[in-house]
C-alpha cells in the first residue's frame, strides 16, 4: 500500500473547523497554569475513560489537550527548546492589542521575539514565545492582512443550491470562502 494518496480538489473533505491542538508535556500541572494564566484558556471536563494524566482547556473557539508525558526529555526537539523563530512550528492566536501582549509578557517574564509582516500597506505585528516545554505560541494582529483566495474558481451565491447548474470547478472550502470574501465586499447580507 502506497502512502501517496490521491485528492480529487473538487470533492474536499467536509471539515468544519480546527477543534484541538494535543501536545505532551512534562507536567499537565505546569502547563495548565501557563496556559490559563498567559493566554485565558479554561480547564474543562475531558472523558472518564482516560486512563492517563491530563487536561482539557478551551477557548477562542479551540480547545488545547494536554497529555503529560514524564519522559519527554527522551525527544531531542523538546529537550533543548530552539530558539524562537518565527519561521518554527508555532500555534498562533489573534489578538486585539499586540502593546499590551508586550507589556504583559514582559511583567511575567517571559522571553520573546517580535516580527512583522507587512503587505499592500497593511502590517501584522507577530509576538512569539514559548510555552514551559518548547512549543512556540504566536499572538498576533492578523487580521490586518484579508484573506484572499488564490482559486479561480467560480463564485455562486448560495442561491445557487436552488438552481440547476453545471457542478463547480472548486471545493466546498473554496465555494465558502469565495462566498463569505463576496458578500464581505458587498456588504450584504440576507
Amino acid at each position: 500500500m502506497s502512502d501517496t494518496v490521491e485528492v480529487n480538489n473538487s470533492e474536499a473533505l467536509p471539515l468544519l473547523s480546527l477543534n484541538h491542538v494535543s501536545l505532551l508535556c512534562r507536567s499537565v500541572r505546569d502547563s495548565m497554569r501557563f496556559y490559563e494564566q498567559v493566554l485565558g484558556f479554561v480547564p474543562i471536563k475531558r472523558p472518564s475513560s482516560f486512563k492517563f494524566n491530563g487536561a482539557w482547556l478551551y477557548n477562542y473557539g479551540i480547545g488545547i489537550h494536554l497529555i503529560e508525558h514524564p519522559s519527554i526529555d527522551d525527544f531531542d526537539y523538546i529537550l533543548e527548546p530552539r530558539p524562537i523563530n518565527p519561521k518554527d512550528n508555532h500555534i498562533s492566536f489573534q489578538c486585539t492589542d499586540v502593546g499590551l501582549v508586550l507589556r504583559r509578557l514582559e511583567d511575567m517574564g517571559l522571553k520573546y521575539v517580535t516580527a512583522a509582516v507587512e503587505d499592500e500597506g497593511n502590517k501584522v505585528e507577530q509576538v512569539f514565545f514559548h510555552d514551559p516545554d518548547g512549543y512556540m505560541v504566536e499572538l498576533c494582529n492578523c487580521e490586518n492582512i484579508p484573506v484572499v483566495p488564490l482559486s479561480s474558481c467560480s463564485f455562486k451565491p448560495r442561491l445557487s443550491s436552488f438552481i440547476k447548474s453545471a457542478p463547480a470547478k472548486c471545493g466546498f472550502m473554496e465555494k465558502a470562502m469565495m462566498e463569505r470574501l463576496s458578500m464581505e465586499m458587498l456588504n450584504i447580507s440576507f
